[in-house]
């Protein structure tokens, strides 16, 4: 079976066929994927229980993912790789693809996180949308983002893969751009399609490149030859592969869309950066683990990219005051320490899993608890008009101070032990990648006690005609689940579960010492991150919070508003000169390629326009011409016997 690395012990064995629940895998993708075309097609006949609809088809896609997660883990560890074969996708030549899904305990993992806490968005949405005139198709295109991303994680191969990645692409674009009515959220999504289209790119080519070298786009087939293949080959697959992944992930230099993708609603937020899309490239990374674990250069590359895009997204975390961007920043860096873990290799795959899921409990109670905040303050995002919230909105901020606790890594709490695990293993392979990853955990500190102060805590800060409140049950319930899974999802490292349960997909890591004890790093760890949390203290908590942005500011705090000039460096190093180029490629389509090919015509039609003028039909007109000319022959035939 692909990914088995018999280096780490663990033997290669063959996928058994889908029986018993695992028969209804392909039910997983179904549900959904109706889901949204009963509501699409259906059109307004569904408006009054479209949205009811919608919601209890992602519920059962989770029982029966949380069903199959229980009778896999009844089975021994070299026996939970069950593939089900659909049918023949295409054929064509030699390429035969099918439409075959995979279920092994990555992509489990996947299937609840993607379908329990799209669950809960979607129930959640009930009351967000409650009076959106077009509810129903809002549940459509959440249930097409969810259907697309289970078909991402399940297919056994690359094609597959790709067809689900690009329905997340659709997806996201019509999400993003729900309200097209603002010019800001159309922009917005054609920002995000266009900029996710560079990383297709890479996808594609490389999987061009799979075929071309090995003959198949299967993983089974690919991880088995790929020892075969040259390591140049490989290299060249990893680079394209992470080029991908950088798109769907937001992670630099393709990171341009992710704050702009904050004009759709908040539930959409929580979906593409908690259980879906910027999910997604860490996926194709740590499920490609055959490809990169044979190209050290592409792997260095991809840890490059990461500790840039943590650190980068931290940046932008501290200066933005608006709640749904700064959350977003945090995304980009957050991912970056997943990119990191994968980017370590078969020591950092497994952590890498553990603080996508940790982290998609985290940030989605984060985001949905942020829209909570911007539903009882008439929608207003600015964090510098919220203030002293917590006692207006009691069940919003305990869930959201979960949250909070999570990320910045909190003793006890999840992302205390995902994003330390990462910390450690950085360390131990290259100190000064380990000490980059201290640093975001720093600036995590920093520009989350930030929101934590400018909205819940210092003094309030909203109109009179505002009267901030707690939201309905539907939206508090859900923040609740997420809240408690943001407590308690660290479980999944007791005992090096998480590591043991991936082990057959990633690798059994060889055994490194840190430079440090891990109890060492562990508290040095929680010193920075405190160092960060007074920092904010002292800087936002016993300071006066100014309603408006002060504009005399740092220059690290400028290009912090400005995204660290991310747009600027895209306008200066792709639009601009795609602008001059398309310009001189119309000029010299218009004057030189039209001017070859049609100049002879013209020419040709001037001189009959002239001859034209000389055919008038008088009889006087051709009789002078006649004369004309028998005068010039004449003074010819003089002129020659003169000479």
């Amino acid at each position: 079976m692909y990914a088995f690395h018999e280096g780490g012990g663990i033997p290669v064995v063959d996928p058994t066929s889908a029986d018993g629940v695992f028969s209804l895998l392909w039910l997983v993708i179904a549900l959904p994927l109706a889901g949204a075309a009963v509501l699409l097609i259906g059109g307004k006949y569904t408006d009054r229980w479209g949205h009811l609809l919608g919601t209890a088809l992602p519920i059962g896609s989770f029982a029966i993912s949380l069903a199959m997660f229980i009778s896999l883990l009844g089975r021994d560890d070299n026996d939970r790789q069950v593939v089900q074969e659909l049918y023949t996708w295409f054929q064509t030549g030699h390429l035969d693809v099918g439409m075959d899904l995979l279920y092994d305990p990555l992509s489990a993992l996947f299937l609840l996180l993607i379908t329990g806490v799209g669950s809960l968005i979607h129930v959640y949405s009930i009351g967000y949308m409650a009076h959106d005139p077009r509810r129903r198709r809002f549940f459509a295109y959440l249930n097409l983002f969810v259907a697309a991303m289970l078909m991402l994680v399940l297919s056994e191969n690359y094609l597959g893969l790709f067809l689900g990645w690009e329905g997340v692409g659709l997806a996201s674009y019509l999400l993003i751009g729900f309200w097209q009515h603002k010019p800001s959220a159309a922009a917005a999504a054609k920002k995000a399609f266009v900029i996710n289209r560079v990383g297709d790119m890479g996808l594609s080519l490389s999987i061009m490149l799979f075929f071309i070298t090995f003959g198949s786009t299967s993983f089974t087939v690919i991880s088995a030859g790929a020892g075969e293949a040259s390591q140049t080959t490989m290299t060249i697959l990893g680079l394209l592969l992470l080029l991908g992944a950088c798109g769907k992930s937001a992670q630099f230099p393709l990171q341009a869309w992710l704050l702009d993708a904050m004009e759709g609603p908040t539930p959409v937020s929580a979906l593409i950066h908690a259980a879906t899309m910027v999910t997604a490239g860490v996926y194709l990374i740590v499920r490609s683990n055959f490809v990169f674990d044979l190209a050290p250069d592409a792997q260095t590359v991809v840890v490059i990219v990461a500790v840039i895009s943590l650190l980068w997204g931290a940046w932008i975390g501290c200066a933005k005051d608006d709640i749904k961007k700064a959350l977003a920043g945090s995304t980009m860096s957050q991912i970056g320490y997943m990119m990191l873990g994968a980017g370590l290799g078969t020591a950092g795959y497994a952590f890498a899993i553990f603080h996508l899921l940790t982290h998609g409990f985290f940030k989605a109670n984060m985001f949905l608890g942020a829209g909570s905040v911007m539903h009882g303050m008439d929608d207003d995002v600015d964090m510098r008009h919220y203030g002293a919230l917590r006692k207006m909105m009691p069940v919003t901020f305990l869930t959201f101070a979960m949250g909070y606790l999570a990320i910045i890594g909190f003793p006890g709490f999840s992302g205390f032990w995902s994003k330390d695990k990462i910390i450690e293993t950085a360390l131990a392979e290259n100190w000064l990648v380990g000490l980059c990853a201290l640093l975001g955990a720093g600036i995590t500190g920093f520009y989350m006690t930030r929101m934590m102060l400018m909205t819940f805590f210092t003094d309030k800060r909203w109109e009179k005609d505002v009267h901030p409140h707690e939201s309905p049950s539907v939206m508090t319930v859900p923040l609740i689940v997420l809240a408690a899974l943001s407590v308690l999802g660290g479980v999944m490292i007791a005992g090096d579960w998480i590591v043991d349960f991936l082990a057959p997909v990633t690798g059994v890591a060889p055994h490194e010492d840190p430079p440090l004890p891990a109890l060492a790093i562990t508290v040095i760890a929680v010193c920075v991150v405190a160092v960060g949390v007074a920092l904010a203290w002292f800087l936002i908590g016993k300071r006066e919070v100014p309603r408006e942005a002060p504009q005399d500011v740092s220059w690290v705090t400028k290009a912090g508003r400005e995204e660290v000039y991310g747009n600027q460096i895209n306008d200066t190093l792709v639009v601009n000169p795609g602008r001059e180029l398309t310009t001189a490629l119309l000029i010299t389509d218009k004057y030189v390629v039209d001017g070859v090919f049609t100049g002879g015509p013209v020419a040709l039609g001037g001189f009959a326009g002239f001859a034209r003028r000389v055919q008038n039909g008088f009889v006087r007109t051709y009789a002078l011409s006649i004369l004309g000319g028998a005068l010039l022959v004449a003074l010819a035939l003089l002129a020659v016997n003169l000479a």
